[in-house]
């Protein structure tokens, strides 16, 4: 078990098996020393535990419960370049992370949303978990699901 995979099992997350692709492309491609995760959903045992839009109010998926959809989903990513590369030792740094929201118009916290991610890839990473990022609210994403989120890993041999 690698050390990323030990710091997880400590935080109580096990590396599920990559999410099965829902349309016509690849959960993760290597091409060179970058690693592009498609966009994860916060998939647990194929089933998404929530959907809708992010907000404050009745009917709307709560900030903090997206936040821990954005970690799943970050956790999902992590599955998705394990698939790749075959061990987590290898990635050298997460370099970019970038988070979709469906938000209500109203909502403005995308980046506290996203923080779920960003917050367990430091966690399981270390300093090469720090990362550059975007948080962006969208009207909807598929499959109703509140949030996606790539990732970009550099890795080495």
């Amino acid at each position: 078990m690698s050390t990323v995979e030990q710091r997880l099992t400590e935080l109580g997350y096990t590396i599920p098996d990559v999410a099965a692709p829902v349309a016509a492309y690849v959960p993760a491609l290597r091409h060179g020393d970058l690693v592009f995760t498609s966009g994860q959903l916060p998939f647990v045992d194929g089933v998404l535990p929530a959907t809708g839009k992010v907000g404050e109010g009745e009917g709307l998926v709560a900030p903090a419960e997206a936040k821990k959809l954005a970690a799943l989903c970050a956790l999902n990513a992590i599955a998705a370049v394990k698939s790749v590369v075959g061990d987590l030792e290898k990635v050298a740094r997460v370099v970019k992370v970038v988070g979709f929201v469906a938000s209500d118009p109203a909502f403005v916290g995308q980046p506290g949303v996203i923080n779920g991610a960003s917050e367990l890839l430091g966690a399981a990473f270390g300093e090469a978990g720090v990362h550059a990022r975007s948080a962006v609210g969208v009207a909807v994403l598929p499959m109703d699901t509140p949030v996606e989120v790539e990732i970009t890993v550099a890795v080495r041999d």
